[in-house]
């Protein structure tokens, strides 16, 4: 199983050779402009893989362009492909294939400059078996024959926009809006079509808040368990996890957004991640409160404070991972992944908002933001320059803020902002009810406790209680009892349970923890559960098996991550 491409790079050269980022990959040929080049490996990095020194064959002149030419192979074992036999699909007849090219995994699939900082336009073809699909983060530009093999098909695709991501995959769709399809096998696609329902309202709430949609199409395509995340980018075709089929979520929000933060303007290192996210999950909650009311906006932003609690509290206070712009020199970007980038740059911008003037105020701002950095990738020094250029008649507001602490040091922000209380206010209640009782108290909980409650609430309960000690287990016992937490399918809701569970030592809820861990493969829900059942003694060696029979058919960057967090480094 190997990906095998001959990709062309117009390239503009002041020197005589050129450097690219490959992981894992063979290469046989080398020309450019149609001549034979020189190529040769340089030494291999432990996560970044080994750059590939083609030297040309003639002198470049400043502004000329040259066509590199380059034929090569993938390995089998490539960090950005998951290939899945027929038997591990719900069909159980094809075979299927994805790409997950974040953080610096495109350089395993194709010889690239891997990096945020460098855009690009891209056309490719794709040859599959004629009974299977091709897709990519691109505009669909028709199929043909494979003159080479009749029982094959080649799909086209072009993108006109210049971004940082190249994606490819492999199904049954369904249209959902007018851009929009979605995709899944076809076990799911009319269950997907349902869920993702409110796309197109989301993408007009966007706009009108953003700007406009420059990719045209905007499609979803909906990945096998294993996928990593809840979301992933990719322009045109943004790839989500099935645990959102059963979740009621706003990653749809949060991916549409993407479309301006993120894949319009860019991150120009990873260090700089908050830019892409922080902005994001503030245009995600925006779009919420456009949808369902300010109050909910402000109680999702308090529930991703909550998250942040959690993150430090996991990582450390003192950890310089949690700094919004930390210092990744020699650092994994993905073993650096977690929810920092996102919440504690929300907090940043939803503390400026209430600073500045309020949402339409500020609104206006990342509007601007948008304009003046679209097509292109930035650092936080350019993000901050333009945000004092904006309020130049706010300067001496934004002289108070406390600009290190924010972004250069670890922990919780040096100020939380203002929330209203509105919808949490029942959780907090909730939650302190169980916190504080004894065992003569345990009687006066009913199913009646959650009357009222909605699912959104149901997630920031369980949330509160797991930023606090662990319950008794008698408290677990009573709550499953009166709640019957076990028998909900919203993943969301039953990853805090079960961590909840464990973390309270409940011995009853170990197969049910290991199940939801391995059944899917979103890092938000495997690798806490792993973590806390590694920190259970009655099932840490259950842990360690587990994963080790599960590691073959978990993502690569799933699979390296959980071995970390369970001191197996002896699998890889």
């Amino acid at each position: 199983m190997l990906v095998r491409g001959r990709p062309c790079q117009s390239l503009t050269l002041l020197n005589s050779f050129q450097v690219l980022d490959t992981k894992d990959l063979q290469i046989f040929k080398v020309t450019a402009n149609g001549q034979d080049a020189k190529f040769a490996f340089g030494e291999k990095h432990s996560f970044k893989g080994t750059p590939l020194k083609i030297t040309l064959p003639f002198e470049m002149r400043r502004g000329q362009e040259a066509i590199i030419e380059i034929s090569f192979e993938s390995s089998p074992k490539s960090s950005a492909l998951q290939w899945f036999t027929p038997e591990q699909t719900s069909g159980k007849k094809h075979p299927f294939l994805f790409s997950q090219c974040q953080a610096n995994h495109c350089r395993a699939i194709l010889p690239c400059q891997d990096t945020p900082a460098v855009k690009l336009t891209y056309y490719a073809e794709i040859s599959v078996p004629k009974e299977l699909v091709a897709l990519m983060s691109a505009g669909r530009d028709g199929e043909m024959p494979d003159p080479e093999d009749s029982s094959r098909k080649i799909y086209r695709f072009s993108q006109n926009v210049i971004h940082s991501v190249l994606t490819g995959i492999f199904i049954f769709n369904r249209k959902i809006g007018p851009r929009t399809l979605v995709w899944a096998e076809k076990e799911l696609v009319d269950k997907s079509a349902y869920e993702f329902a409110e796309t197109e309202a989301m993408l007009q709430t966007a706009e009108d808040l953003a700007g406009p949609y420059v990719w045209g199409q905007y499609d979803l395509l909906v990945l096998p368990p294993s996928f990593p995340y809840g979301g992933m980018e990719n322009p045109c075709l943004t790839f989500v996890t099935p645990t959102l089929l059963v979740s009621v979520t706003v990653v749809i929000a949060h991916e549409i957004s993407h479309s301006w933060t993120g894949n319009l303007v860019t991150n120009k290192t990873w260090e700089h991640f908050w830019l892409n996210e922080g902005h994001t999950v503030y245009l995600e909650r925006r779009i919420g409160g456009r949808l369902f009311g300010e109050q909910f906006r402000h109680f999702k932003a308090l529930g991703g404070w909550r998250e942040l609690q959690n993150t430090i509290n996991a990582v450390g206070e003192n950890n310089p991972i949690s700094n919004l712009v930390p210092n990744l020199n020699e650092i994994d970007p993905d073993v650096a992944y977690s929810s920092v980038p996102y919440e504690k740059g929300f907090a940043l911008l939803f503390h400026l908002e209430q600073l500045l003037g309020g949402p339409d105020v500020f609104m206006g701002f990342l509007k601007a933001y948008i304009q003046q950095f679209a097509y292109k990738s930035i650092v936080t020094d350019d993000w901050k320059k333009f945000l004092y250029s904006y309020f130049k008649d706010k300067v001496d507001i934004l002289d108070k803020v406390d600009w290190k602490s924010w972004l250069h040091a670890p922990g919780m922000p040096p100020v939380k902002p203002t929330y209203d209380m509105t919808l949490t206010n029942a959780c907090v209640a909730l939650s302190q009810r169980w916190i504080q009782a004894k065992e003569s108290d345990l009687g006066s909980f009913s199913s009646a406790d959650l009357k009222g409650i909605s699912s959104h609430q149901l997630i920031e309960f369980l949330a509160l209680l797991l930023v606090e000690a662990p319950l008794p287990l008698s408290h677990v016992k009573r709550m499953q009892q009166v709640y019957d937490f076990n028998a909900i399918s919203n993943s969301e809701i039953r990853f805090r349970w079960l961590r909840l569970c464990i973390q309270s030592k409940w011995e009853e809820a170990i197969p049910l923890a290991l199940k939801m861990a391995t059944e899917q493969g979103r890092m938000k829900f495997t690798r806490p559960l792993f973590r806390d059942l590694y920190n259970f003694d009655k099932s840490r060696d259950l842990a360690v098996k587990t994963f080790l029979e599960h590691r073959a058919c978990m993502h690569p960057v799933t699979s390296m991550l959980v071995g970390r967090d369970l001191d197996q480094w002896q699998a890889y």
